[in-house]
């Protein structure tokens, strides 16, 4: 197997959450052009079909089921309906989210709870369904973030508790999973790309925090995604229990 061999990722299938937008629609892409047939889960059932498409255009398959990965039964139905579909699951990348933005002193319970569902109980759910179903050699690719590292002038608790809570979950279940097993299980923490979640920041909050970034600009998703093939392909084999900052430099300052 030559090196760029090691990347591919021909013949294998890949479950994409939150791949109506954003990010993940730039992962199902990826992951389609790397060679992988993709499953797509989000709530928001009809932005998938254009996901789908990307998927088709690159000589893939896909499905899109809605997926609330705050709910264990859709976690596990995505699975099934992948199965259904593929008959195996070798990639599952863990990336939908949301984020929030309230002051600690006024957060509610329940808009704290909402943000921990989805981000953590949601890649938990995700994750022990897939890994029931995986076979040796495959990988989870969970999407932390850097704040879950450091802080980044938000008041963010949930956000940033939650994607902390994911780097701990993603070391537990490579030490339980990746021996006995076979099944690897990274993280990607991601510095400023653009996406929903970003789109609400305002620019004077953005250049004040890309001074920070040692390239002096946002990522573009390609870069993102160029990390998650690595992670998900046979190119990482020898990579578990790893969060992989994709900041441009945030991380030092």
């Amino acid at each position: 197997m030559s090196i760029l061999d090691r990347f591919r990722l021909d013949g294998r299938t890949a479950i994409v959450t939150g791949a109506s937008s954003g990010l993940g629609v730039a992962f199902a892409r990826a992951l389609a052009e790397a060679g992988a047939d993709v499953a797509l889960g989000a709530r928001r059932l009809e932005r998938l079909s254009a996901t789908a498409q990307l998927v088709e255009d690159a000589g893939r398959r896909a499905i899109a089921i809605k997926t609330d990965v705050a709910k264990p039964a859709d976690c596990q139905r995505l699975v099934d309906e992948t199965m259904k579909a593929f008959g195996r699951v070798d990639v599952l990348v863990n990336n939908a989210a949301i984020g929030a933005a309230h002051p600690a002193t006024r957060e509610t319970p329940e808009q704290f709870r909402s943000v921990i569902d989805i981000n953590l109980n949601g890649s938990y759910w995700m994750a022990q369904a897939c890994g029931r179903v995986m076979a040796p050699g495959s990988s989870i690719v969970n999407i932390a973030s850097v704040l879950g590292l450091t802080t980044a002038g938000l008041p963010q608790a949930a956000y940033s508790s939650s994607k902390a809570a994911i780097i701990g979950l993603t070391r537990d279940l490579a030490q339980q999973w990746t021996g006995r097993k076979g099944i690897r299980v990274n993280a990607l923490a991601p510095g400023f790309f653009a996406s929903e979640m970003t789109d609400q920041y305002s620019d004077g909050y953005m250049q004040e925090q890309l001074k920070r970034v040692l390239v002096q600009r946002t990522g573009d998703a390609q870069e993102l995604c160029a990390a998650l093939i690595f992670l998900a392909s046979d190119a990482g084999s020898y990579v578990s229990g790893v969060t992989l900052p994709v900041d441009g430099g945030f991380l030092t300052s």
